[in-house]
């Protein structure tokens, strides 16, 4: 029976989805990783075999050889995809394999520069690479899917109306818009045509039903990042819950008959709060600084267009909103809960639980963190390093 796993973030991302999807793929005979929201933003890092990889624009299973598809609630970036599937083969035997959905929005150098410019002004926490531009332009009715870059007279002409849209949101002349924003469009025709032989455009029909694959999605961010649920502004341009993998599953002939027991979602925070950017964070400098240790190889570093790495005590309230908001979705579907960099807090870890006035300050043990929860959990998994090795689990079995 094929078995179907819903990877999904509770915080402001960065909680560890790549480490446990690639987990997972090692728990599975033949994986294939979907990605169901967000787009080349994403940045999972995972350790396999002594290769440090972050992922973008492939799935985290990928150093185990296993294939991605990247589905039409993903944007797709040219650039992004054709840079990481270089870095990917120089790893020994790698053979990254990407199926992408014919509808997915592509992302344009327009797209990127503009997101870069706005980010500027607005400093929204942004990631630079042109996802939230790209989505507003396809909503703007400009729109650019995978399907049009092998149409080489239609790319050109949608890419020429791109322009149009842009000089217009610039006040800058059609003619002079390449120059002022840097772009050479003959660079990202030439990106587009190699990007061609490296990808297979299908629409899942029966790759995702038909041949075999136990089903991973991998979640983008986090739900407080989410478009509906987050706090605005300060958003993704994308539903981080499990909404877009369960319309994936329901919308599918076959996958629409698999008994609700056969899917389960992993819902994954760190140890304490992070956040990268500008918005709301609960409990930032009110209790001293978070000490943390062995978080020497941390990913996430303050960039030019997210801002500061930020960091405070983990908020058990924020936890409950965030289930709260997914409940919506995956009313009658197993859950795990996953919490990650362990060792960085120690097993002792500290939270806040709001007594209707201000939080309050609790120091628990890691393992009474799930009875804290309104979530009857199959498991919970434990992770205190950044290889999957390191991940145990403990069976709880409905604690509440």
């Amino acid at each position: 029976m094929k078995k179907i796993k819903i990877i999904v973030g509770l915080n402001f991302g960065d909680e560890g989805k790549g480490l446990t999807v690639s987990y997972l793929c090692n728990q599975s005979k033949n994986p294939l990783v979907i990605r169901f929201s967000g787009g080349q933003q994403a940045g999972h890092t995972v350790v396999h075999e002594g290769n440090r990889h972050v992922f973008s624009n492939f799935g985290s299973g990928t150093m185990q050889g296993h294939p991605t598809y990247w589905s039409e609630y993903c944007t797709f970036s040219p650039l992004g995809v054709l840079n990481e599937h270089n870095a990917l083969k120089k790893i020994k035997g790698l053979e990254p394999k990407l199926f992408v959905h014919p509808l997915c929005p592509v992302t344009t150098p327009y797209d990127r520069v503009f997101n870069c410019q706005l980010e500027k002004s607005n400093q929204h926490g942004s990631c630079g690479v042109g996802v939230g531009s790209t989505i507003q332009r396809q909503e703007d009715y400009y729109k650019l899917f995978v399907q049009d870059l092998f149409h080489e007279n239609v790319l050109i002409q949608k890419l020429q109306n791109i322009k149009n849209y842009y000089a217009k949101k610039l006040a800058i002349s059609n003619p002079y818009i390449d120059e002022k924003m840097g772009v050479n469009m003959d660079d990202f025709i030439h990106i587009v045509n190699e990007v061609k032989k490296i990808i297979t455009v299908d629409n899942g029909s029966e790759l995702l039903s038909q041949n075999g694959y136990d089903l991973i999605f991998e979640g983008s961010q986090g739900i407080l990042l989410d478009q509906d649920f987050g706090f605005f502004p300060n958003v993704t341009r994308s539903n981080t819950t499990s909404k877009n993998a369960l319309s994936i599953i329901n919308n599918d002939k076959y996958l629409s008959m698999i008994n609700k027991s056969d899917i389960e979602i992993y819902y994954i925070t760190r140890s304490y709060q992070t956040r990268h950017g500008n918005g709301y964070m609960s409990n930032e400098n009110l209790f001293g600084e978070l000490n943390l240790k062995n978080n020497e190889l941390e990913t996430n570093v303050t960039n030019e267009w997210q801002g500061n790495f930020r960091k405070s005590v983990l908020d058990i309230d924020l936890l409950k909103y965030a289930f709260q908001c997914d409940s919506n979705f995956s009313h009658g579907i197993t859950k795990h809960l996953v919490v990650t960099c362990v060792d960085q807090t120690g097993d002792i870890i500290p939270v806040t639980i709001n007594n209707g006035d201000n939080n309050i300050l609790y120091n628990i043990h890691i393992e009474e963190l799930p009875t804290r929860l309104p979530v009857n959990f199959k498991n919970v998994y434990i992770s205190r390093g950044d290889t999957t090795d390191k991940m145990s689990v403990i069976y709880l079995n409905n604690h509440i």
